[in-house]
């Protein structure tokens, strides 16, 4: 999909003259930042990887010429939050990207249940708290954008990542909920709900992927969905996945789930059976 010369002018005049992204130094939210500063937004880049911040911090302003804050941060951390606050209190911020997140694969029982609580709190509570903190913001200035990160497992409950699907059908829900609140002060609210990406989540989740997307595939139409819509599910993929289970009956979308899952994660069984011998 093509970035045109109006729509960089859109989202600039819109949302700038400063966006903050978190989960910024990888896959779809690096996308979006480097998609931002084209369309010349300065950025505060919020991720725990400082030295890939800095990195193209130093990349991203000679070819784009912005300017670019980067934040090393632990979103679980409460005056982590504290600080990215402080530090962007006399930034005159637009539009805020929570793009951090992380998920897990495999059989619910034998997760780590302090990782699926930390997920909660990276995946549901960081964003909650910022989005409180970044929609009074915005509120008071009658302007700004709020882009939150759903999934395609948003929308059934979705075997062998339970968790992980629970607390994105947990920002789906506060997405749509929010948008209609904070239309009236001028904020747009996004929900972007794709498929399979090659993002990273992948290896951290210990999934194997075989058709999936790539950041540089759903980046752009998810900014130009940005304040035309509530929720998008970006890439034919992902628009095709979703046609197919809308026409299901939700219990039957869960056990489809349970199949697409399974095949992801059944090589976590296969080991677990080799080193059991």
């Amino acid at each position: 999909m093509t970035f045109s010369a109006k729509e960089k002018d859109r989202l600039k005049a819109t949302y700038g003259p400063w966006a903050l992204l978190t989960g910024a130094s990888s896959g779809i939210g690096m996308e979006l930042a480097e998609r931002l500063a084209e369309a010349g937004l300065n950025l505060v880049m919020v991720a725990r990887r400082k030295h890939i911040l800095e990195d193209l911090k130093s990349r991203w302003q000679q070819t784009y010429g912005v300017k670019i804050l980067c934040i090393e941060a632990d979103l679980a951390r409460e005056d982590d939050l504290q600080r990215i606050y402080a530090e962007t209190s006399q930034l005159d911020l637009g539009l805020f990207v929570a793009a951090a997140g992380f998920g897990s694969g495999g059989n619910f029982l034998e997760t780590e249940i302090k990782n699926e609580v930390n997920m909660i709190e990276i995946n549901c509570s960081a964003v909650l708290k910022m989005t409180h903190h970044y929609g009074k913001v915005f509120s008071e200035e009658k302007r700004g954008g709020i882009i939150l990160f759903s999934s395609l497992l948003a929308f059934q409950g979705t075997p062998y990542s339970a968790n992980y699907a629970a607390t994105k059908a947990y920002i789906q829900s506060l997405a749509e909920g929010i948008r209609i609140e904070l239309a009236p002060f001028g904020v747009d609210v996004l929900s972007a709900a794709p498929g399979p990406v090659h993002s990273g989540f992948a290896a951290e989740a210990d999934m194997k992927m075989n058709a999936a997307l790539t950041p540089g595939q759903v980046g752009i139409p998810i900014l130009k969905a940005l304040g035309r819509r509530g929720t998008v599910f970006p890439a034919f993929l992902t628009k095709f996945l979703t046609g197919s289970l809308s026409i299901m009956p939700r219990w039957a979308k869960v056990r489809v789930m349970k199949l697409i899952m399974g095949g992801m994660t059944a090589h976590q069984m296969e080991e677990k059976m080799v080193s059991s011998v």
